[in-house]
């Protein structure tokens, strides 16, 4: 049976005294910004966007409303002063935008220090992954929660098959990215048998493999803890005859528990209801209409896109992401069990993953 030695949750983020980039009331750095391009998808999968809330009559942001691409570059180089090193684009689906490769093909050439990542659904990514690799994006995770139809529809409820997301995959791989991350959510009764089947189909050293616990994200998956599969029960379906080995985090604020294939590839599992990782989380969000959240089960944001469009300064936009930084408190999924599900927050497709 794998060992589930996952990263101590008590492990705090180091400071020094004096330094120039905020850290939160908990001494945690702000190195990780998400970037919702939008939130809109063309699946409708139950733990993100089940179809009976996300419907014909849902009402989706305007594009005005949005942050368009030069006010995201802006943001980009700001947070990039205050510490932030990686930026990944979500949605929504973010491939449903237009001109994603040039986004990135501007934060590359204006903030050439950050990494640039982008998390999709795969469907679109065929045709967009060699502009994208072009223009320069490190790296790109595709979400796939099955390989068999009955299952993949099932959890995405939108007539895309598995096949076509193994495309934009395989066309990733085509196009450099090396290696191509896969996630995978795993709730009780719908998709555990996928977790070996997804294990063996991307062993090789071109893919990294992560099995993520079904966390209540949002108001509209309906979230039991009776649909979570734990990590140490994803732990042992990977039994693949005593051969994972365990790697080392390569960084503190790795949310995942990693191994190394037989075959040159990389697994992963995220236990973030089971043993949560709040106590160094450094990561901080930014909705596609321009507010910022501190925290993936955030229920209010910071508007960033008024002061923005008002004529705030660059200094002006960094005294209030940093304010809103060193007044973070966060740490959800430690007292889930206490505070319990009920209390509304940001559903995950304005924020992304």
């Amino acid at each position: 049976m794998v060992s589930l030695n996952l990263p101590d949750s008590s492990l705090a983020a180091p400071s020094s005294v004096g330094a120039p980039h905020p850290l939160d009331r908990l001494r945690r750095p702000l190195k990780d910004l998400r970037i919702s391009l939008t939130d809109r998808c063309n699946f409708r999968c139950t733990y993100c966007m089940p179809r009976e809330v996300f419907g014909p009559g849902y009402e989706f942001l305007h594009q005005k409303n949005q942050l368009n691409y030069d006010e995201i570059v802006r943001l980009a180089g700001i947070f990039h002063q205050l510490g932030v090193s990686k930026i990944r684009l979500t949605g929504g689906e973010p491939l449903m935008r237009k001109g994603v490769p040039d986004l990135v093909r501007q934060l590359r050439s204006q903030h050439p220090g950050l990494e640039t990542a982008l998390t999709t659904n795969g469907s679109l990514l065929a045709r967009h992954a060699v502009a994208l690799h072009a223009a320069g994006l490190h790296r790109v995770s595709v979400s796939l929660d099955a390989l068999d139809d009955a299952t993949f529809m099932k959890m995405n409820d939108s007539h895309v098959s598995a096949r076509k997301v193994e495309e934009g995959i395989e066309a990733a791989v085509e196009a450099g990215f090396f290696p191509v991350k896969i996630n995978t959510v795993i709730r009780r009764g719908v998709n555990e048998h996928a977790i070996r089947e997804l294990a063996d189909r991307f062993s090789g050293p071109q893919y990294v493999v992560r099995f993520i616990e079904y966390m209540d994200v949002g108001n509209s998956n309906g979230w039991r803890m009776e649909d979570v599969v734990p990590a140490s029960e994803i732990a042992s379906r990977l039994e693949m005859g005593g051969s994972l080995e365990p790697l080392p985090p390569r960084e503190i604020g790795e949310v995942a528990r990693r191994y190394r294939t037989p075959g040159g590839g990389e697994i992963g599992i995220i236990a973030s209801v089971t043993r949560p990782f709040c106590s160094h989380c450094n990561r901080a969000r930014l909705s596609s209409d321009g507010k910022l959240f501190t925290c993936l089960f955030g229920s209010n944001g910071t508007d960033l896109r008024g002061p923005l469009r008002s004529g705030a300064s660059d200094q002006e936009l960094a005294t209030i992401i940093r304010n809103v930084w060193e007044k973070r408190g966060d740490r959800y999924s430690e007292i889930r069990s206490a505070e319990g599900s009920s209390r509304s927050k940001i559903e995950m497709s304005a924020i992304g993953g």
